[in-house]
């Protein structure tokens, strides 16, 4: 079978199609810093740039970014808290400078070959390869404007990376937390969710979802979500969901074939693999339950379905479920009697309301692709110390002086 066009036109680099070139880099980490990716790298294409994307664990050296991904999988798999004291030991500055030093000299000689010889902007979705972007820019070894999209609503001091230019957050509270000394300016952004994650078309459309995916038609459903990876403690979910009563639990196990085979044989839920087509499962839903905050959560909510935080994971799931919690976007139920409470004010429509205004404000803020594409528009220069680039963002950001210690405003 003959390779589409757009297979064709991936595999031949950027830098030798033409036109201007963007480089995503993201990382196979999960899913969400992948979706954000590939849906930036979607809109980027629509507004005429040749895209490149890459997955940083590849640019590591041989064996690195296998042993990064296990390693991470086996604590949130068997050691969960252990994600979160890591996270906590790596917040300060000394740290994260020591992280993105020992990221960028790592993946240093495999990134510059990756954006190859002259891009107009270089963007990333994940941490480390922020720092180490970062760091090829600070250090002169990179001309391109470089942005960094950060893929959770909480704002970890190892996502913002001294010399990136730019950074697109996420409109929660913890967006007026990305500032700092030696960092660019940030800016919120509009979500970063494919098109095919839209509400139902009436009451047809959720029936044809359930009826598509095999799923119950009149019960009331509680779609439960646990990232690629199907991790957390999902079994005591279950049993909360299957507790209150009314909802009939629905689980993405993801890749996660042990706890697919657990939950199956107690009986309690109707259990799922890896789903390809989210858009319906989402849809077929009465309430989405997730732990992590993260690419899930913004699906659900773009779906137009009632959403609520449980058994969060530690780190960056607590998070998360906070950020999202003051923002109106999910509420965070501590106990089991709470759970059953934002149940019930799920499915009984007193919290979609609330969510979708909190949701639709979000929307209304500028498009990711739409600012990178006029970032890369301008000659961008590193500030030097004492003076900032002249960036004129949208009266929509928030704005942290490149070397100020506190953001200067927070407007939205």
């Amino acid at each position: 079978m003959m390779p589409s066009d757009s297979a064709l036109r991936r595999s031949i680099p950027a830098s030798r199609r033409g036109g201007r070139t963007a480089v995503v880099v993201s990382a196979s980490i999960g899913a969400g810093h992948d979706g954000a990716a590939r849906e930036l790298t979607r809109r980027l294409e629509l507004a005429g740039f040749n895209v490149d994307r890459h997955d940083f664990l590849d640019l590591l050296p041989s064996g690195w970014g296998d042993a990064l991904r296990r390693t991470y999988a086996r604590q949130l798999h068997y050691a969960p808290a252990s994600w979160g004291w890591l996270l906590r030991a790596v917040a300060g500055p000394r740290s994260s400078h020591g992280a993105a030093a020992l990221a960028a000299r790592a993946a240093m000689t495999r990134l510059l070959a990756a954006l190859g010889p002259d891009p107009a902007v270089a963007v990333s979705t994940y941490p480390l390869a922020s720092q180490a972007l970062g760091w090829l820019r600070r250090t002169g070894r990179l001309d391109a404007a470089t942005v960094a999209v950060l893929t959770d609503p909480s704002v970890h001091p190892l996502c913002l990376a001294p010399g990136v230019d730019l950074n697109l957050v996420q409109d929660t509270p913890d967006a007026a937390t990305a500032h700092g000394p030696r960092l660019g300016p940030a800016t919120v952004v509009s979500p970063i969710v494919d098109p095919a994650f839209r509400p139902s078309r009436g009451l047809s459309d959720a029936y044809h979802a359930r009826e598509r995916l095999r799923l119950p038609l009149v019960d009331r459903l509680a779609v439960i979500v646990a990232g690629s990876w199907g991790v957390g403690d999902i079994d005591a979910t279950v049993r909360d969901v299957a507790a209150e009563g009314s909802l009939t639990p629905v689980v993405v196990c993801g890749r996660n074939e042990a706890l697919r085979r657990r939950l199956e044989a107690t009986g309690q839920a109707i259990v799922l693999g890896w789903v390809d087509d989210m858009p319906s499962l989402l849809r077929a839903g009465d309430v989405v339950v997730h732990n992590a905050g993260g690419l899930s959560s913004l699906e659900a909510l773009a779906t137009g379905v009632p959403v609520v935080s449980y058994r969060c994971l530690p780190g960056h799931g607590v998070a998360n479920a906070a950020a999202l919690q003051s923002a109106g976007l999910s509420p965070w139920p501590q106990n089991p009697h709470q759970f059953v409470t934002s149940l019930r004010r799920a499915y009984g429509g007193e919290l979609l309301a609330g969510q979708q205004a909190a949701y639709a404000r979000w929307c209304a803020a500028p498009d990711a692709a739409a600012l990178i594409t006029e970032f890369a528009g301008r000659q961008v220069t590193m500030a030097a110390p004492g003076h900032d680039a002249d960036l004129n963002l949208p009266p929509t950001a928030v704005v942290a002086d490149n070397h100020a210690t506190a953001p200067v405003a927070v407007t939205r």
